[in-house]
């Protein structure tokens, strides 16, 4: 076991996936030689050249509109969007072409496709660098959407996202990138696409992802203290979501809460609150 912060746990998936295929190029603004304002990327350009780790031109729709002729090409690209707020200018690209492209192939096309966005405020950051835009992606046909709420979930999650033949809005937690746990590379991970019980409990079930997860499990432990037995899953994926499990607990404990980092309106807690209901 090593114990890695939840950046170095996406840097050794990463670094992972560049060893195992060929085929896997990471490209972005400042992920070579700086690599990333988060350092997510740090030292993978020297390990693999400039050729499979790409320092980008600050044009997101570049980046991710080569990636989307790349992927179609048999590569496996991973784009990082260097803060949430900065999508916006890929939308298009996103949701016309990346989303579309399968279906309009009839299934011919494949776009392996990874885009990596760290998201969410709580370090102090201004506007454009603390949003949570998971709702749009979720929203989107064709995509699928998955975050980390820790660094073994970060670990294996971005090399599973890398192997998927679909495109995926990969959501990292950026006020948890500097948390810590033990991370066992001989433990097969789950399913990509499936949610977890983090704590099981019996009297309130609450459903968090991304980095509202912590905050859960912290309002369980101090719940516990007063007498109550609170279940907190981890989404882990939104699009699809693991409606099975959130079922199967809910059915159990006969009250739910949700909980999410986002806009009031028309989030993912509505969602999930519709869903249940």
């Amino acid at each position: 076991m090593t114990m890695l912060t939840m950046a170095k746990a996406l840097n050794a998936g990463l670094r992972r996936a560049l060893e195992a295929d060929p085929k896997v190029v990471i490209a972005g603004e400042d992920v070579g030689k700086l690599g990333g304002v988060f350092r997510v990327t740090e030292g993978l350009q020297k390990d693999f050249g400039e050729h499979r780790v790409i320092d980008s031109p600050l044009a997101e729709s570049g980046i991710v509109g080569t990636a989307i002729g790349m992927a179609l090409r048999g590569y496996r690209p991973v784009c990082e969007i260097q803060f949430d707020g900065f999508v916006f200018p890929a939308f298009n690209q996103l949701v016309t072409q990346t989303a579309k492209m399968h279906n309009r192939s009839a299934g011919r096309l494949l776009v392996p496709l990874v885009i990596r966005i760290p998201y969410g405020g709580g370090i102090g950051a201004v506007e454009h660098h603390s949003e949570s835009p998971e709702a749009y992606f979720c929203h989107t046909p064709g995509l699928k959407v998955v975050t980390c709420s820790n660094p073994v979930d970060a670990y294996w999650m971005i090399q599973q996202a890398i192997a998927s033949d679909d495109p995926i809005i990969f959501l990292e937690p950026k006020r948890r990138y500097h948390e810590r746990a033990e991370v066992d590379e001989a433990v097969a991970p789950p399913p990509l696409h499936s949610a977890r019980v983090l704590r099981p409990g019996r009297d309130v079930t609450l459903l968090a992802y991304g980095p509202m997860v912590k905050t859960c499990l912290d309002a369980a432990e101090a719940a516990a203290d007063e007498g109550h037995d609170l279940e907190v899953i981890d989404l882990r994926t939104l699009s699809p979501m693991d409606m099975a499990a959130v079922n199967e607990s809910v059915q159990k404990t006969g009250r739910v809460i949700t909980v999410h980092e986002a806009q009031l309106s028309l989030g993912l807690g509505a969602e999930l609150a519709a869903r249940i209901s």
